[in-house]
């Protein structure tokens, strides 16, 4: 897939738009267009369609989903993180929160290196803010920070043995 960058510089060569031109109709400073062509800096979607428009173009974006193939023990533990997830909201993690701290003393004086050290005191602040929407979304993540995370978690011990088992024979 092209770079943001790739797709501009195309369209102004198949349009014959200089930067200074380019600049002028879109209202972008001349020095970010050649940063954005360049690659020295980022920049958005909304900004590439806005640079397009001005040479006559429009920004189309296609998403589709994609598996992503996680080792044996990144699908194991996703799976189970996400059974978590099924059953985690206000008042069960109010009823979680003493296991999830016990165990994360625990975790904190076995774990030595980074980033587990440091995920340990995410854990913490977290779970000692009730941020919901940050817990689920690492209890389901497939980034390789939600992974990372998971690697120090805090939950063991809230599912049902029963529960544990089903999930894991689901597991591939």
């Amino acid at each position: 897939m092209s770079s943001r960058g790739d797709v501009l510089r195309q369209v102004m060569v198949d349009t014959g738009t200089s930067q200074s031109e380019l600049s002028r109709v879109s209202g972008v400073r001349q020095p970010s267009i050649s940063q954005f062509l360049s690659g020295r800096v980022d920049f958005s979607d909304d900004m590439l369609d806005r640079l397009l428009s001005g040479m006559g173009y429009r920004l189309e974006v296609i998403r589709r989903p994609i598996k992503l193939e996680l080792r044996r023990s990144e699908e194991r533990s996703w799976r189970l993180h996400r059974g978590l997830s099924s059953h985690l909201d206000s008042s069960t993690l109010e009823e979680w929160r003493p296991v999830m701290l016990g165990n994360l003393g625990r975790l904190q004086t076995s774990v030595q290196g980074q980033p587990h050290v440091r995920n340990l005191d995410r854990w913490r602040k977290l779970i000692e803010k009730r941020d919901l929407s940050n817990l689920h979304q690492i209890l389901t993540g497939l980034d390789r920070d939600s992974i990372e995370m998971r690697e120090v978690s805090p939950m063991s011990g809230l599912l049902s043995e029963q529960e544990r088992s089903k999930i894991l024979a689901l597991a591939i």
